[in-house]
């Protein structure tokens, strides 16, 4: 898919930083600006190291200053809001953006520059590179002014702290950031400050300006009618490869990543490729994991469940999978699997109940896929502990009921994916039996009778306990008058027992399902009907007395928003898959999925975000690269081209 923006698209300083670009190195770090090459928030960096994958991030280099000296004038070329001075305007001359490479091209009085940037996959390291097209009669100079915070992601930067820039490298409060010059020469400069103003991050009552710092600067210079390749690599290590090496390399990947699903479909081949940004390290168990979302989240365990069949499968990285898979088998409690590793030896959180049954939902996708048996088999003992902790009780008031469903929540625990708490608040109560969660629990009762031969084990007994379920949940949750299912069954009567929200979805989507075709088509069309969106579905029906219809300003605001109408792109994947279950032909689906393309050139490039607004949705929020929004519709983009990729078994209840 073609990202290319031009002159129309940067006809305001608005405008032209509306947009950002995402680079990932497989451990955490990221290099992230906006498309006019500026830092509209705080957690923006051309160099976001990650010391200690996938977590322990570092602000580096925030951006990057440009200025360009020709016949005697200085123009800047850089883009940048300030409180403490003039912004720099330099998006006025920005002629076009590749956002695919990324390439940005400038032309200032005769000059045209060039500017790539790649980073290295492995290795905290990132390179720009400039091309310097200089038709004057007179010289033009370059000059590069990094601008350094060396502090936690998300920290601040004081007045106090010292940079010394000596050789080819800077240090500051314990670390070192090395830089290789190419076609230039580097010179330091006395320390100066600069609040730069993220306008992407005051809205949301975050914070509204940050401190950086410069303490050197690069001059490259190209002499009349020269065309002069140069540039800066910057990393961690003093050994740092050349700025041509890490572009061929990115490019190579980025081609690779594009057709890693195999598919035909332009949305299809552009997920493949934004797949890749989530697959990262983790060092404190040597394996693979799942980041979240960029660039707030880290690996939690129930968005690594979600994401991993798109992520991983899908793209046919099953190697991957399955080193994700034994990470969070090794780490089971309790029949629960962490929704968070926490650093530096803390023990893991345990606070989600859907988790572990998707863990065995995975664990199913995988093996229909590899069909390794051998991996079936290993991860057994943990599978059944998890289906009898449940079924006897564990925490957070996890247990089977006399009926066969699944509770789960008590006190201020919320331990669904609609886990807003605001102190003694909870904006979406749903303690009782969730309607997602006992999909699950059917669902994970079925695949454990379809294992349990591979492991030597009867799965008579998950079938008998399936079947209870499945009554149960039909009797529980249909709701014949409105032909849909409710949202939970609730310890007390309430409100919230009726509500019209997405996570019925998923009663159709998921492998097993406990509903008839009728039911399941009756679930469809409401979800249809009243939550839809191009962009994902909506958490609350519009027509509700609690629909909140925008999301954004401080986090109370924006809490009480999250799961209250708020539209979800990673939901819409299981609405297209359930309606191919029910037969929908797939040149309508996919004509459905193909309204996302837009989404892919608005908010991060190429990527999917955590959320819009619930009444319009179009602008993006949350995260600006969601891993379960990009994995769920890669699903739903394979399950179009290869029907039996989505796992349906057992057929629709009687």
């Amino acid at each position: 898919m073609e990202y290319l923006f031009g002159r129309p698209d940067f006809a305001d300083a608005a405008r032209a930083q509306q947009n950002c670009f995402l680079l990932t190195n497989g451990l955490g770090g990221y290099c992230s600006l906006s498309a006019a090459f500026s830092a509209t928030r705080g957690y923006h960096a051309l160099l976001m190291a990650c010391p200690l994958p996938p977590t322990e991030r570092i602000d580096l280099v925030h951006r990057l200053s440009e200025t360009l000296e020709t016949a005697g004038r200085t123009f800047a070329l850089s883009t940048q809001d300030k409180t403490d001075g003039q912004p720099e305007d330099g998006w006025r001359y920005l002629v076009s953006l590749d956002a695919a490479e990324p390439c940005w091209t400038y032309q200032v009085r005769g000059v045209r520059i060039t500017r790539r940037v790649a980073m290295a996959r492995g290795d905290n390291t990132v390179a720009v590179q400039y091309t310097l097209e200089n038709a004057t009669a007179v010289p033009c100079t370059l000059t590069v002014t990094p601008w350094l915070r060396f502090v936690p992601k998300g920290g601040r930067l004081t007045r106090r702290r010292r940079f010394v820039w000596q050789g080819n490298r800077v240090e500051s409060n314990g670390r070192t950031l090395f830089w290789s010059v190419e076609n230039g020469k580097s010179e330091a400069e006395p320390v100066r400050f600069s609040t730069e103003y993220y306008r992407h991050d005051a809205p949301d009552g975050r914070n509204a300006s940050g401190l950086a710092a410069a303490s050197g600067h690069f001059c490259f210079t190209a002499a009349p009618g020269e065309t002069l390749t140069c540039g800066v690599v910057f990393g961690c290590s003093p050994r740092l490869p050349r700025a041509k090496t890490l572009l061929a390399a990115q490019a190579r990947r980025r081609r690779q990543q594009t057709q890693a699903a195999g598919l035909k479909s332009q949305l299809g081949r552009a997920l493949s490729a934004a797949a890749d940004a989530f697959l990262v390290q983790r060092a404190s168990t040597g394996g693979m994991t799942i980041i979240a979302g960029y660039p707030f989240f880290a690996d939690w365990g129930r968005d690594t469940m979600i994401a991993l069949p798109g992520c991983t499968l899908t793209t046919g990285r099953y190697q991957d999978a399955k080193s994700i898979l034994r990470t969070f088998a090794a780490n089971e409690k309790d029949g629960l699997m962490p929704n968070l590793f926490p650093e530096n030896g803390a023990p893991p959180r345990y606070n989600t109940v859907d988790a572990a049954l998707l863990f065995v939902n995975c664990l199913w996708l995988y093996h229909r896929r590899t069909g390794d048996d051998a991996f079936v088999r290993e991860v057994w003992p943990v599978a059944e502990r998890i289906l009898d902790k449940y079924r006897t009780g564990t925490r957070h008031g996890i247990r089977m009921d006399g009926e066969g469903l699944l509770h789960a929540g008590e006190g201020l625990d919320q331990v669904t994916w609609m886990d807003v708490r605001i102190g003694d608040h909870l904006p979406t109560p749903r303690h009782g039996c969730p309607v997602e969660v006992n999909a699950y629990w059917y669902n994970a009762l079925r695949v454990m009778a379809r294992l349990a031969p591979l492991a030597g084990a009867d799965g008579t007994g998950y079938d008998r306990q399936a079947d209870q379920a499945g009554e149960a949940f039909r009797r529980a949750f249909w709701m014949p008058e409105e032909h849909r299912l409710r949202d939970v069954v609730c310890d007390a009567p309430s409100p919230a027992e009726t509500q019209l929200r997405c996570n019925q979805i998923w009663a159709v989507s998921m492998p097993f399902t406990p509903l008839t075709r009728a039911q399941a088509a009756g679930v469809v069309d409401s979800v249809g009907q009243a939550l839809w969106t191009p962009c994902g579905l909506r958490t609350l029906s519009p027509d509700d007395p609690e629909f909140h219809p925008e999301y954004g300003g401080p986090q109370r605001l924006r809490d009480l928003a999250y799961h209250q109408g708020t539209v979800w792109p990673f939901p819409l994947g299981g609405y297209y898959l359930a309606r191919l279950r029910l037969g929908v032909p797939a040149a309508r689906v996919q004509a459905d999925l193909d309204l996302l393309l837009p989404a892919l050139r608005e908010g991060c490039l190429g990527q999917l975000p955590e959320i819009y607004d619930g009444a319009v949705p179009g602008i993006s929020r949350g995260c600006f690269a969601q891993a379960w929004s990009v994995g769920e519709l890669l699903r739903a983009c394979e399950a179009v081209e290869r029907p039996e990729s989505a796992g349906f078994e057992g057929g629709w209840a009687e």
